[in-house]
This record gives structure tokens, sequence and C-alpha cells, in this order.
């Protein structure tokens, strides 16, 4: 749902008559239906977020990542939920290693350089920071022991050349987030022949080491671990075996989960994860984002013309798990949807008690697979409530609208800032100062056509006792 239909009022809040029974439900992409979610233990949830490999800068499908599920936190948080959300980040991996011999530096200069990066974009876009963000490079030694286990249970093996390897015939629910069976994925499969492995499907779990290269001491030789290990290990230390949600871009849900699945289900013979949410993909005209099709943008190319809460109004416009159609006009429909929200609050009392309806309105949105758009439209049904007068309605909008992480500035800040029109405001105060003189003058016909100058520019003109008032449509 674009932002295009509520600028021009096309959407308002609905509130069904069954809202106050409503429970939090979302798409479980293990089962590939809605579900009611029923934590583990009563009132505490425990989220692990895949997060960046750090060897760049972040681009607009991270910013997804970011916002999506800081936006679910807030709401599970917001719902009463004790959460501890973790969101682990890869500081060794090929592309790392790769990156850092490019550019002659050492690997850890190059992960501190764009951990610190990540964290800045992180807070652009006003993401509240994980509860714990563990490091591949501290849970080594972890995985050296699940992969012993692994072995022990005969679901891996070490082979000549050094490397250990899942066997994934040894685990006959392999495919199952897919929805693939190990017949159907072997005979599509497109993987380089590996004279090591017993079986193309089988997956690496720990690297020989190569020259130059990072490595550890382990029962195998040295070596590093290979990408999907990792999760299964840090998720178990910072949330345990088995634990409530797991998330990522839908990018990962094969092979990268998939291989979670099985080593960590392998590994402990129960379940893992009792939800997974995927978030969809950033789209650049209707084509998948991605650096080999050049339409390939950076958190930091977006925030040299837009500000970060516009990029996460954006973001948040549509349903998590479909498509983002990245474009110009749709964050400009973003940035107007933002200030018409910002123009309801202004000049509004900030305090004033919550409008139960409103709240459970929006709570229905959120409850309902985390609707953001649907959410949108109850803010947007009480900004057009405060237009109307019912100026109580302040502190509700400011409220709900931060529980999506927006409308947390100043709202004469936003109407007055250098990015919320293409004048500044010296340049508005002058045509405001000569449309004065023109009336004083009984130049009316040039008085008006400063105003319609202005109007053309989104800035609306008051003329009060107190003189002249502006703000931004």
């Amino acid at each position: 749902m674009a932002f295009q239909g509520w600028l021009r009022g096309g959407y308002t809040s609905k509130i069904s008559p069954e809202r106050f029974m409503n429970a939090l439900q979302f798409y479980n992409s293990l089962t590939r239906q809605k579900e009611a979610f029923i934590p583990r233990e009563p009132g505490k949830i425990g989220m692990y977020v895949c997060g960046m490999t750090v060897y760049d800068y972040c681009h607009i499908g991270h910013a997804r990542v970011m916002v999506v599920f800081d936006t679910i936190a807030r709401h599970l948080r917001a719902s009463g939920y004790a959460l501890k959300y973790v969101r682990n980040i890869t500081d060794i991996d090929d592309k790392i290693i790769a990156r850092a011999h490019e550019n002659g530096e050492p690997i850890d200069a190059l992960t501190a350089r764009f951990i610190t990066a990540m964290h800045e974009d992180e807070a652009a876009l006003g993401c509240q920071r994980p509860d714990v963000e563990p490091r591949a490079t501290a849970a080594v030694s972890g995985m050296i022991e699940l992969v012993q286990t692994l072995i022990a249970k005969g679901h891996a093996y070490a082979a000549d050349n050094g490397d250990v390897y899942y066997a994934v015939r040894s685990f006959p629910a392999y495919g199952k987030l897919a929805n693939r069976s190990l017949d159907d994925l072997r005979a599509g499969e497109r993987i380089a022949v590996n004279e090591a492995k017993k079986d193309p499907l089988d997956f690496v779990l720990w690297k020989a080491a190569k020259p130059g290269e990072p490595a550890w001491d382990s029962p195998w030789g040295k070596g590093r671990p290979g990408w999907h290990i990792e999760c299964s290990v840090m998720g178990a230390e910072t949330l345990g075996e088995h634990f409530d949600i797991h998330g990522g871009g839908m990018d990962l849900k094969f092979p990268h989960h998939e291989c979670e699945i099985a080593q960590s289900e392998g590994a402990c013979g129960h379940p893992h994860v009792n939800y997974w949410i995927h978030n969809g993909f950033v789209q650049i005209d209707n084509e998948k984002m991605s650096k080999s099709l050049g339409n390939f943008f950076t958190v930091r190319d977006v925030l040299k013309k837009y500000d970060g809460e516009t990029l996460r109004a954006f973001i948040l416009s549509s349903h998590y798990r479909g498509p983002l159609n990245y474009s110009d006009a749709a964050l400009d429909e973003a940035k107007k949807a933002l200030t018409r929200l910002y123009s309801a609050l202004d000049k509004a009392p900030a305090d004033g008690a919550m409008d139960a309806d409103a709240v459970a309105a929006f709570d229905e949105a959120m409850n309902d697979d985390f609707n953001t758009p649907k959410a949108f439209a109850v803010l947007f049904d009480l900004a057009r409530r405060l237009n109307s007068g019912e100026t109580a309605l302040a502190a509700t909008l400011k409220t709900l609208s931060g529980r999506l992480g927006l409308l947390q500035q100043n709202p004469a800040d936003w109407l007055k800032g250098e990015n919320s029109g293409s004048l500044s405001e010296a340049d508005i105060l002058a045509r405001i100062h000569a449309r004065a003189e023109a009336k004083a003058a009984k130049d009316y016909a040039r008085a008006d056509a400063i105003r319609a100058e202005l109007a053309a520019q989104g800035i609306i003109i008051k003329d009060t006792a107190g003189g002249v008032e502006w703000r931004y449509e």
C-alpha cells in the first residue's frame, strides 16, 4: 500500500468488534502459514536475527532488515513482552578476507571500520541497538565443539583435504524450511564438483587453512569455520538451544537458515526455533537490487538526498514480507506523508489521554502479521481528526508513531528543516515580508502571487492576529 492514498485521505482505520480478543499472529516461514504466537516461556521472548557481514557499507536491503526487526522488537515490547533481541555480526568470511587483502589492511581494522559505519547507519534510521551483538570470531571455540558433536552423532565427517562437511542425507528433514525434498534439491543443484565431499549436497562446517588467511587450531588442523555454523552457535550461546523467533532477509532462507536448522537440530535432537520470520527483497524498477545489475544503493547514498526518518517511513510503507520497490518518487511520497503527520502535531498540546479506539486499531494492525501499512492508516486517521480540531489526540499520535520509530523530532524543527522544502527558512520569511509590503501598498495581486508561489512549494501561510504563521503542507 503506497502513501499516495493516505495523502489523498483515501484510507481510514476501521476497528473490528473482536479487537479486544486479538492475539499476536504472524506468518511462520517454517509452516508457511499465519499462526498465533505462543512464547516458550510466558511473557518472555528470545529473538535472533542474522545481521551484517562487515566488509562494506550497509545497503538498502540491510536497512530493511534493521528497520523491520527494530519495529517488530518495539511492538513486542509495547505489547508487554520481556524481549531479548540478538543480532549477530559476521566478522570473518571469504568476502572480508578478500576485501582486506584488496585494501592492504588488517582484517580487524576493516571489520571495526564497517561495524562503526553500520551503527551510524542504524542510528540514522532511528533503530535501537539489539540487546546483544555477538561476533563470529568470539564464538569459534563453540563452533569447534558443535562440529565435534555433529561428527560424533554421524551428521558430519572430516575429509582428506582438511575440511569438515555436514552429511545432508543424515538429516532427512533437510529442506523443510524451503519446502523442498532432498531429491528435488539434488535434481536442481548447480554445485561445483568437490571430490572431497561424499555427496554434492553436503556443505562445509570447517575450512582448512589457506596461506595468509586467519586460522584457529582445531582437531582437524588449523582452519576457520564455514559461514552456516556461526549462527547455530551464537544463537545457542545467547538464547539457548531452543528459542522463539529467528529472523532475517528472504535471501537467507535457503541455504543459510536451512543449514542452520540441520546443524542445530542434528546436534541437540529437538526443535531449534519455533517461528521463522523473513522480510522480502528490495527492488529497483521491479528488479531485485544487486551489484551485478548496477542498481545497488548504500544507506549512505540515500542519506545524501533524504533524511533517515524518511527512509524508515518508506521501508515501513510496505508490508515486510512483500517486495519493496525503491524509487525517488516513493521516498518523496514518504517525506510528504511524514510532513502531513508532523503538521498535525504542530502547535497541538503534547499531553492528553490516549485514545482507546485508536490504540486498539493500531494494535489490531500490528498484531496481524506486523501490518505497518494498516498501522499507518490509523496514524493518518488521527492526523485527520487533529486537523479537524481534536487537539487532545496529539499524545496518541506521537506515542503510536513512536512504536514505529517515527515522529520523535520536534514538529517545528521537522517542518522548518532544510530538508523539508526547496526554500530555506530565510527565503520563506523574505517572501512573507515582501507579501506584507505588497498588502500595505494595496498591491493585492502581488500579495496573492507570493502566496501562490509559496503554496506551489508546499508552504501554507495564515494571517492571524499575532502575525503571519507558516507551515509545510
